[in-house]
């Protein structure tokens, strides 16, 4: 319990101490002071919610700045999608786009999948996509590919495994 009490000192210190500054470091790489609060916020949430207590050292703004760097990747990423996303509804009349919460729900939904091909390795994202967006055949992606038939199957069960588990 004690472990327990100095942790949460030593997170709320933390907070007291270094939130300020990677706030403004944070404005300094969005542009916007709104995004980077918010930024800041999630970076002490996940220090908060590790697994195991993380203990901040000698040099908490470098676990700081290492957490949310990858956060504003993540927000980055999440807002190309988006904008992807907007650019192709822009092209349908406006009596075929979904309702509003068909489009959250869509987007939402891009944006798992973004996440979930990320995870996967170039070549494997690569023949899944060959495989599901063009529709060709595992033979013509290993020729395409200059790989085995095997190896092509072998990609695509690591895929479909992704999208199962996920």
């Amino acid at each position: 319990m004690a472990l327990l009490n100095t942790y949460w000192q030593e997170l709320h210190e933390a907070y007291c101490q270094h939130h300020e500054w990677l706030h403004g470091w944070l404005r300094k790489k969005t542009g916007n002071s709104w995004e980077a609060a918010d930024i800041a916020h999630d970076t002490f949430l996940r220090v908060m919610h590790k697994d195991k207590l993380v203990q901040l050292g000698a040099e908490p703004r470098a676990l700081l700045v290492h957490i949310a760097k990858g956060l504003v990747i993540d927000r980055w990423r999440h807002q190309q999608v988006e904008r992807a996303y907007q650019e192709t509804m822009a092209q349908l009349p406006a009596d075929q786009w979904p309702s509003v919460e068909d489009q959250l729900i869509i987007l939402e939904t891009l944006q798992q999948i973004d996440c979930l091909l990320r995870e996967l390795s170039a070549q494997t994202r690569m023949i899944f996509l060959l495989a599901q967006l063009d529709g060709l055949t595992y033979q013509h992606i290993a020729e395409q590919c200059a790989i085995s038939l095997i190896t092509v199957k072998r990609h695509m069960r690591k895929a479909y495994l992704a999208c199962l588990s996920a």
